[in-house]
């Protein structure tokens, strides 16, 4: 049998020839690929982390109006007697006659008949702060319940006539109280300033 020899020119019984190196195309194509790429996985999560802080600004203010709101119908369904104040930025405290629209910025609460112990919640203008001021004979506590209050009429005394409520010029027992703030929450990291509002009535349960 007659075996053919390779000759040296044929491609035959030569060793491969080692893979040639990317092009200038092939490169840019591959590095614009790979920065569309990152440039969408860094716009998703900035995307993600603005979604979490708008969500967590509401559930925040709902999980506060709900405890701070739930506190104060609490104790107006189960006080004595109630009055609608106006207060300066030095703590005094003015209430309103017969007469008067029944509005203000201060809410008093007396629990008991002691008038010597009584809570009131109201709008320190200097500071925009919402706060609780408890008066006991064993002492005075304030705590503040919220900043960024924008408006100065808190609270109303409203009753309901010809279908709406309307707020009231006496100090009448079937009053409703209405309670209204307003925030303004400033521009943070990739959050716009806004405003929300927020509001309640509650009515005395036990008149005496």
């Amino acid at each position: 049998m007659k075996l053919q020899v390779p000759s040296w020119g044929s491609s035959r019984g030569r060793s491969p020839t080692p893979n040639q190196g990317f092009t200038l195309a092939e490169i840019l194509i591959a590095m614009t690929v790979f920065v569309m790429l990152v440039a969408g996985i860094v716009s998703a999560n900035l995307f993600g982390l603005r979604m979490f802080q708008v969500n967590e600004t509401k559930l925040k203010a709902t999980e506060w109006s709900r405890r701070t709101f739930g506190k104060i119908a609490d104790e107006i369904h189960s006080c004595n007697s109630i009055s609608i104040l106006n207060g300066d930025t030095n703590g005094n405290f003015t209430g309103l006659l017969d007469g008067e629209t029944q509005q203000g910025n201060a809410l008093q609460i007396y629990p008991t008949t002691n008038i010597n112990s009584y809570t009131i919640y109201f709008v320190n203008s200097s500071d925009e702060t919402f706060r609780r001021t408890v008066v006991a004979p064993s002492g005075t506590s304030t705590v503040i319940l919220a900043d960024s209050v924008t408006n100065t009429i808190i609270f109303t005394a409203e009753s309901l006539r010809d279908g709406n409520f309307q707020v009231l010029t006496n100090n009448q027992n079937n009053r409703v109280i209405h309670l209204t703030l307003e925030f303004y929450q400033p521009e943070r990291f990739m959050l716009e300033p806004d405003h929300y509002r927020l509001e309640t009535s509650v009515k005395q349960r036990v008149v005496p």
